[in-house]
C-alpha cells in the first residue's frame, strides 16, 4: 500500500464527512459554544471571547471523544480491523492515519468559530495576544484529546463505552486545577503540571511556554504510543 497513513487518513476523513453523526456533533458543538460566546456578548455587553476559551476544555473533553469513540470501536464490532491489520501496513501507519482524520475533523469543529472572532472585531478592539493564544492553544488541546479518544477507541469494540473511557479521561485532565483549592499545597503543584486546563489557560492568555507546548505533545505521544500497544497485541493475538 503506498503512502498508508495518507490513504487511511482519506478514507476516514471521507467517512466524517459523510456520516451524519459527524455533523450532528459538530452543530451541537457550535451550539453550545454559540451560546457560550453570545450570552456574554448580550447580556453582558462584551465583545470578548474570554468566557469561549475559558469552558474550551469542557467543551472538547465532551466533543472530541464523540468524535473518535467509532474510529477503532465500528471496526472492532464488524470485523475489519481484523482485515486491516492484515494488510501490509504497519500499527503505528493505521494509528496515524486514524489520528490525523480526528485531529482535522476536530479543528474543523473550530472553524465556524471565527464568526465570532469577526463580531468582537467589529464591536470591539481586542488583544489579538489572547485571542492568537486561544486558537494556538485550542490546537493543542485538541491534538491531546484527539489522541486520548484514539485510544479508548483502540480498547473497547462498543463506541458507548469508548466515548466515556475517553471522556473520562479528557474531563479529568481538563478540570484537575479546579479543585486545587481542596487539596493540600504539596500536591497543587503536581496537579497543575498534569492539567489540561491549566496549560491551555496559559497559552490562551497569549504566553508561550516551552513547558505548556512540551506538556501537549507528551500527552499526544503517550497516548498515541499506547494505542499502537494496543494494535500491536491485536496483531499479535
Amino acid at each position: 500500500m503506498k503512502n498508508p497513513k495518507a490513504v487511511i487518513l482519506k478514507r476516514e476523513l471521507s467517512a466524517y464527512f459523510t456520516s451524519p453523526v459527524a455533523y450532528i456533533v459538530s452543530g451541537l458543538f457550535i451550539v453550545f459554544s454559540s451560546f457560550l460566546f453570545f450570552a456574554i456578548f448580550f447580556l453582558q455587553n462584551r465583545a470578548e471571547l474570554r468566557q469561549f476559551f475559558s469552558n474550551l476544555p469542557m467543551l472538547f473533553a465532551f466533543f472530541i471523544p464523540a468524535i473518535t469513540m467509532r474510529l477503532f470501536s465500528e471496526e472492532r464490532r464488524n470485523g475489519s480491523l481484523e482485515t486491516l491489520l492484515t494488510l501490509p501496513v504497519t500499527s503505528f501507519d493505521v494509528v496515524i492515519g486514524k489520528y490525523l482524520a480526528a485531529f482535522c475533523f476536530s479543528l474543523c469543529m473550530l472553524v465556524p468559530t471565527i464568526a465570532y472572532v469577526i463580531t468582537v472585531f467589529i464591536f470591539g478592539k481586542p488583544d489579538l495576544g489572547p485571542l492568537i493564544g486561544g486558537y494556538l492553544g485550542a490546537v493543542f488541546l485538541a491534538a491531546s484529546f484527539s489522541s486520548i479518544g484514539l485510544f479508548a477507541s483502540a480498547v473497547t469494540k462498543n463506541q458507548i463505552l469508548s466515548f466515556f473511557i475517553a471522556f473520562a479521561l479528557c474531563i479529568v485532565l481538563a478540570l484537575a486545577d479546579s479543585f486545587l483549592v481542596f487539596l493540600p499545597s504539596p500536591v497543587v503543584g503536581l496537579l497543575q503540571y498534569f492539567s489540561a486546563g491549566s496549560h491551555f489557560t496559559s497559552i490562551s492568555r497569549g504566553i508561550i511556554d516551552t513547558r505548556d507546548i512540551v506538556y501537549f505533545v507528551s500527552i499526544t505521544a503517550v497516548f498515541l504510543t499506547l494505542t499502537v500497544k494496543v494494535l500491536d497485541t491485536r496483531r499479535a493475538g
